[in-house]
This record gives C-alpha cells, structure tokens and sequence, in this order.
C-alpha cells in the first residue's frame, strides 16, 4: 500500500466528472488498498478517486459514529438517492464541513439528512446503505466528487466568498496543486 497525493482544488479532474468503473482486478484493489491508506494519514473521513487523480466513480469511507459503530467500505459506480435537504442556515457548529481537496477550510453547508447508497464493492456485488446523518453527508459529499462538485460550490454565498478569499490567498484554483498526507503540513 502507499500513500497518495491528494489534489487541490482547480486540478481539472475534480471538477468533471468520472467515468464507471469497467475493470475489477487487481489494480483496482491496490488502488481501494492505497486510498484507504492516503484517507487515514490525512485523516479524513471519505475520499473518492479524483482526489487522487483517478478519474473513476469509486469512493472510500472509514469513520465511527456517536454510538462506536464503525462504518467502512468502497463504493464503486455508485448511485446516491437522498431526502430533501432541510430549508434554513447551516449551522456553524453541526453542519461544518471540510475536504481534503481545499485543505485547511471548513464551513457550514446543509445536506440531507438521509441517503440510501448502491453502489458494487470490489467483487462486483450490489450492496446498498441506507444512511442519516453524518454518513448520510460523508456520502453526499464523496458523490459529488464523483460528478466534478466539490463543497465548496455548494456553500450559500456568505461562506464560499471566505473560503474561496482563502484559495486565491493560498495558490489554489488552478491545475498543478497537490498536498502529500504524512509530509505536507495540510488537513482537510
């Protein structure tokens, strides 16, 4: 397994959108394998391939909720139906969020409180979960990688004014950016 770097936003691959996954083979599970890896030394919650440049729909996730349960998996080609995301302001505190791919930031962005994913896992077996609240929006937020969307593009204008400011500040919005997670001093 090893480490990979993990792209900035303005690397034109987080901003289209991936293409199926086709192949199931030993290059993929090096793949799921190393995005495992890269996830927990950023640490992060979720990742999906753009992250890493792989332009696939696959996405990982690894993270315990409130009552210890652990929730862990791959979702490849997966399809994500979610409720109506409620009416109102994001709250500062329980709707923050960040991502790997603008480092550093994090601001408050509503999401639906329920999402069922199906998705196939490594041996080519539909499964499908059904999820609320913080693994309702760690799935939101990996799909939307998946379609070129990162949260930032979601964020009511008040908070994407801030944290775009903060990406121009730091170089970012343009291709050739990326942060290696154990070496860079960069969280997401």
């Amino acid at each position: 397994m090893a480490v990979l770097p993990i792209l900035i936003t303005g690397e034109p691959v987080l901003h289209a959108v991936a293409e199926p996954v086709t192949v199931f083979d030993d290059t993929l599970t090096t793949l799921v394998d190393d995005m495992f890896e890269t996830m927990a030394e950023a640490p992060g919650v979720g990742l999906a391939g753009p992250q890493v440049g792989v332009p696939l729909r696959i996405f990982v996730y690894d993270w315990t909720d409130e009552d210890d349960v652990h929730h862990r998996g791959v979702a490849i080609n997966p399809v994500l139906l979610i409720s109506p995301t409620p009416i109102g302001e994001a709250d500062e505190d329980d709707d923050s969020e960040g991502c790997l791919s603008v480092p550093g930031e994090r601001a408050p962005l509503l999401r639906a409180d329920r999402a069922v994913l199906r998705a196939f896992d490594l041996d080519q077996k539909p499964f499908e979960i059904e999820a609320t609240g913080w693994l309702a929006r760690i799935f939101q937020h990996e799909y939307d990688h998946l379609n070129g969307v990162l949260y930032v593009d979601r964020l009511e204008h008040v908070h994407s004014k801030a944290v775009r400011k903060s990406i121009k500040k730091s170089g970012w919005g343009g291709p050739g950016n990326s942060w290696m997670p154990g070496v860079d001093d960069l969280e997401g």
